[in-house]
């Protein structure tokens, strides 16, 4: 079975967010980047099915400039096989990421894809689910337990009523929650290992992907300031402010 994981590289999640400017977008330069961390949990969950002897290849997939490469290496010193890097000088919405892997299913031939819950950047959570449209293959989402029988998938995934438990077939396209399982350090043996791992580079011009970006973005401003809160003697001041000021009980 061939394992193909969806990684995106984002603002390290413990960097603090900065506004451009000109109010066009997030600011990425100089600053920290890394592996979207429900991608982590993808990757962990791939090299787990590898060494069940379950998977019998991994392979990690991004899109992006040459910088992605610093995040496909962290794939395969997290145990990944090999990569490959859709070359794009544009950032992608999630129908035209849908497309891209899509074409390199195609080409792949998987029997099942893996990639996180949604991306700490944009928070879409969208790429999983129209990728399975596109490619007319069953979907899991939010998955936060996994197992596979021959070719039959059981899922479990958290819900407002509880854990809900699914069953289907390959191939298929799963997207991980971060509770799915802990991803594993990337020794530094382990990623001397990974500089020798095949990457290979392909143009998304050459896979006839329509890229256009179908949403622009008018502004991006930081949320409002919280205003100070205030000191109250006891609950029967608070009772009051509660019912006369704010109105909510």
């Amino acid at each position: 079975m061939k394992v193909l994981v969806a990684v995106k590289r984002v603002v390290d999640y413990k960097v603090q967010i900065r506004v451009k400017s000109d109010n066009s977008g997030v600011e990425t330069q100089n600053v920290k980047m890394s592996v979207n961390p429900p991608d982590e949990n993808a990757i962990e969950e791939a090299v787990k099915l590898k060494e069940q002897g379950i998977a019998t290849e991994t392979i990690a997939i991004s899109i992006g400039d040459d910088k992605c490469q610093d995040v496909l290496r962290t794939s395969m010193a997290m145990g990944i096989d090999r990569s490959i890097l859709v070359k794009s000088p544009n950032t992608l919405e999630p129908l035209a990421v849908a497309k891209t892997l899509k074409k390199i299913i195609e080409k792949e031939k998987p029997d099942l894809v893996l990639m996180g819950k949604q991306a700490i950047d944009d928070d879409s959570n969208q790429t999983g689910q129209i990728l399975s449209a596109l490619i007319n293959w069953p979907q899991g989402c939010f998955v936060s337990d996994l197992k596979i029988e021959g070719q039959k998938v059981l899922i479990s995934r958290e819900i407002d009523e509880g854990i809900e438990n699914l069953e289907t077939a390959l191939p298929a396209v799963l997207t991980c929650d971060l509770r799915l399982n802990t991803p594993r350090f990337a020794s530094l043996p382990n990623i001397m290992k990974a500089k020798k791992k095949p990457l290979e580079s392909i143009e998304i011009d050459s896979l006839d992907v329509d890229t256009e970006a179908k949403i622009k973005v008018l502004k991006v401003v930081e949320p409002p300031k919280r205003k100070a809160g205030i000191m109250v003697k006891d609950v029967k001041e608070l009772v009051q402010k509660l019912k006369n000021e704010a109105k909510v009980i």
